[in-house]
């Protein structure tokens, strides 16, 4: 019998068949201009001196074809310069860390659970099942108002939880990069569910005693991806003014938001969001762009509020019992998927090599000609971006991002460490994700960071960022003092 043929899956390294691959798509244009440049080296060496000056001779310039010449190149030149966008920069950011006084375990989440609906015990064990599956580890905290037994919620502590999460983070901010608050030139805030009169960047102005000219921004009720909205109202602002700067805080007040009924879609939050806030200096002047820690690279926003199963899918509504709560239907991830689709469908061609978008091309004209059950190719993003900075909204979102983007556990890592430290803390989640890395001391001059979040409407946002020096390890913020413990494990369940 002839010998059985081997097997070239096993002989022949695929794996470096495609990086070869990717490498010439990538540098087609590199191949195909070096024989060109050979070639009129080549015949620029077989030319004499004298051909050269007989050449020179031929063409006839006088001193108006050379004036008008000079005068295009120099309108051309100046066109060019003043018609580029500005590039943005991330100067630095800080950080709320709440202090411990403040942290919530299981025992004591529970505990209270099972005060508040002592006649509710199918609820108290609903929130029991939640919380054991969620990510979360035991050092999440909740402001002092949801600590009281039974919860005391009113106007005038969470205006309190407002001012300790948005000044301590502008404090932090005014120190780590000496900008002084007069020098503001534009505030840009966000908070869903806390909008009181005045709102809370008058509150910030007047702490600060800021410009009277300062550009300030109040952004309530767009949800957790609200932060990457106030990115790109910001770049938008500093697109039209030059040589300014401008401050995005993000955050979520949670003391008035506090679900007291008895529905189960509307406990679900109670077992998932916690504190946090965050403030970000982004700059367009060139002199910031030495001390900078990334540039903005681009921002797609994806909006699928014209579906009613997606606008509906996040709300804020009332109880039969007359509670308000944040009401997540239960086709949540479903809508989630589709709206990351067409966030991934608008980004790819502005970060994919040529290579992914080459295959990604042909797999979607296979399956409109020829075959419209083939499987569509999945671009792999790996090659886009270093760092991943996936919305910490809960475990199931974290785990469905892995699935569909084919990540590895490390790439994932910041965002299932981040919940698990952290908790959900909505728009902010993101920046605790880029300081984990930061801490972890992975952030090199160069890499790319892919930010993506969720919000009610329902939203898609994501963010590019590109790092302008390698970042040290830092010496503070909310990792310092517990960064060495991490990664840990995290269960599938943590029995309760």
């Amino acid at each position: 019998m002839a010998p059985p043929l081997p097997d070239f899956s096993q002989s022949v390294k695929l794996k470096y068949v495609k990086l070869g691959y990717q490498y010439l798509v990538n540098h087609f244009l590199v191949f195909l201009l070096i024989p060109i440049m050979l070639a009129l080296t080549i015949e620029a060496l077989r030319t004499s001196p004298e051909e050269i000056f007989i050449l020179w001779k031929s063409m006839k310039f006088n001193l108006v074809h050379i004036v008008c010449s000079f005068f295009l190149i120099i309108y051309f030149l100046t066109y060019l310069f003043m018609s580029r966008p500005r590039t943005v920069y991330l100067v630095d950011y800080a950080l709320f860390k709440p202090p411990r006084s403040f942290r919530v375990s299981f025992a004591g989440f529970m505990e209270h659970a099972k005060m508040a609906l002592f006649t509710e015990p199918k609820s108290v064990h609903f929130q029991m099942k939640i919380l054991e599956r969620s990510g979360l580890g035991e050092e999440t905290c909740l402001p002092p108002a949801i600590h009281y037994i039974p919860p005391s919620p009113n106007m005038a502590l969470a205006r309190e939880e407002a001012e300790m999460v948005i000044f301590s983070c502008m404090d932090t901010l005014f120190q780590k990069t000496g900008l002084r608050p007069k020098d503001v030139d534009i505030l840009v805030l966000n908070c869903s569910l806390f909008s009181p009169t005045p709102s809370l960047t008058a509150m910030v102005i007047n702490k600060y005693r800021m410009r009277s000219n300062i550009k300030s921004f109040n952004l309530s009720g767009m949800g957790c991806s609200a932060g990457l909205i106030s990115i790109d109202l910001a770049k938008d602002l500093l697109q039209q003014y030059p040589n300014s700067n401008a401050v995005v805080l993000s955050t979520e007040i949670l003391t008035p938001n506090s679900y007291m009924g008895k529905e189960r879609a509307m406990l679900l939050p109670n077992c998932l969001f916690r504190m946090g806030g965050a403030a970000v200096l982004l700059s367009n002047r060139r002199a910031d762009r030495r001390r900078a820690k990334y540039r903005l690279a681009h921002v797609v926003r994806t909006h699928k509020g014209a579906d009613d199963k997606s606008y509906r899918c996040v709300s804020q509504e009332e109880d039969s019992e007359g509670h308000v709560g944040i009401k997540l239907n239960i086709d949540l991830m479903a809508i989630a998927g589709e709206a990351l689709k067409s966030n991934i469908t608008t980004i790819g061609p502005l970060v994919l090599p040529a290579s992914e978008q080459l295959l990604f091309a042909f797999s979607l004209i296979g399956r409109k000609i020829f075959n419209s059950k083939w499987k569509p190719y999945i671009p792999d993003f790996k090659l886009a971006f270093e760092h991943f900075c996936i919305h910490a909204g809960g475990r199931a979102v974290i785990d469905e991002l892995q699935k569909s983007l084919r990540l590895t556990e490390e790439q994932v890592e910041a965002s299932r460490m981040t919940l698990h430290r952290f908790g959900n803390t909505s728009s902010s989640s993101l920046w605790y994700e880029l300081s984990y890395i930061e801490s972890k001391g992975r952030m090199k001059r160069g890499d790319r960071v892919w930010q993506i979040a969720f919000g009610s409407g329902f939203k898609c946002n994501s963010a590019v960022w590109k790092c302008n020096r390698t970042i040290h390890t830092p010496v503070d913020g909310p990792w310092a003092d517990c960064i060495d413990k991490y990664p840990v494990h995290i269960p599938e369940v943590v029995k309760l």
